[in-house]
């Protein structure tokens, strides 16, 4: 091609840019208009249901026109201009399990955009009590692991606290062996969380590594930080905990399943509307009696309500369940059931649901 045929297309470009620009800059005002009302109602800014619709929408309309972007691409693009629409309308704090970096951060990101306001709070508890003080608007913590299940301290905060789920997130879970070594043998200790180094326990044997010191320290994003500072250290950590810390990494995706994932629910303080594809989680605590759970889950299958899973745990002596099923808390079928077991179930939400189960 020419060059003044690629200048012509460069112009074109910088036409259509200039037209989103301008577009981009049409929305943002009737965002304003939708925020002034809002703050107006007291309704909620972050509405997950109202966001899955549009991208359902423009996903039909590209298939429809035949376009280049795929589903993944759409929402990229949407969930990023969503997220600076609502620091237009009402810039609030989002709390998540950190340090900067961490998993949980990339799950808050991942749905609140890189221009909002984070705070990184040290613990899951506390996440739950800033919610309940309101110094924070959502709370993003892991509920569970492929490999390593239900997560203690999100259903103990479940249990002594009133915070709702209005979304949830998985992200497929990396890991990386960061190091400052250009060889493999010059590593003699590697910083990770415990059970990081579960997940990665075939590549650390495959390797020799299992002879090195394997030191547990609070999160991933800190062994990133001790490995940049401490010769022939390394961390097995996420690749943007490595690129926080100028941390080249040395192996990409060490982990010992690939479909390793982390389940996070996203809370606030409001419910959800339906949207059509929802899924509702909720704790069971049943009276000591004789198939009590059973009597339970016979009437959530007479009502024809989907079960995704039924997680036993144990909390200060006490069994509870963790619950989730298909289907939205306002459904008719599940208010029925949910409405005659209403003295042994708390609901901790409904919410777009992003996948079956893990």
């Amino acid at each position: 091609m020419s060059e003044s045929g690629l200048n012509e297309i460069r112009n074109k470009l910088d036409s259509i840019d200039n037209k989103l620009l301008e577009l981009l800059n049409e929305r943002m005002e009737l965002v304003h208009q939708v925020g002034v009302i809002k703050a107006q109602s007291g309704g909620a800014i972050y509405r997950p249901e109202r966001e899955k619709s549009i991208i359902d929408r423009l996903e039909k309309i590209n298939k429809e026109k035949n376009g280049f972007l795929n589903r993944s691409a759409i929402e990229a693009l949407f969930l990023e201009i969503f997220a600076i629409s609502r620091n237009l309308e009402l810039p609030e704090n989002i709390g998540y399990l950190g340090p900067k970096g961490s998993f949980t951060h990339q799950a808050a990101e991942s749905r609140f955009g890189a221009m909002s306001s984070y705070v990184s709070i040290s613990s899951i508890k506390g996440i739950f009590k800033e919610l309940a003080s309101k110094k924070v608007k959502y709370g993003v913590v892991p509920i569970e692991n492929s490999s390593n299940g239900i997560v203690n301290d999100t259903i103990n905060g479940f249990t002594n606290f009133d915070s709702k789920i209005v979304a949830e997130v998985v992200l497929n879970i990396h890991h990386t062996l960061a190091t400052t070594c250009d060889k493999i043998e010059d590593i003699k200790k590697i910083y990770s969380k415990d059970i990081a180094f579960e997940q990665c326990r075939k590549f650390l044997n495959n390797f020799g590594l299992d002879e090195v010191e394997l030191i547990p320290v609070e999160s991933t994003t800190k062994a990133a930080k001790l490995a940049a500072l401490e010769p022939n250290s390394a961390a097995i950590c996420a690749h943007v905990a490595a690129k926080l810390y100028n941390l080249p990494i040395l192996f990409e995706n060490i982990e010992d399943k690939d479909n390793n994932k982390t389940r996070f629910f996203i809370l606030s303080d409001f419910e959800n509307a339906p949207s059509g594809n929802d899924k509702t989680s909720l704790l069971a605590k049943f009276p000591d009696e004789q198939g009590v759970l059973v009597k339970f889950l016979n009437d959530l299958n007479d009502a024809k309500i989907n079960l995704t899973k039924i997680k036993s745990h144990i909390v200060e002596g006490d069994s509870i369940f963790f619950i989730d099923f298909d289907g939205h808390k306002d459904d008719d079928n599940i208010k029925r059931v949910l409405e005659k077991h209403k003295s042994s179930v708390k609901i901790l939400g409904s919410y777009v649901k992003e996948i079956k189960d893990i």
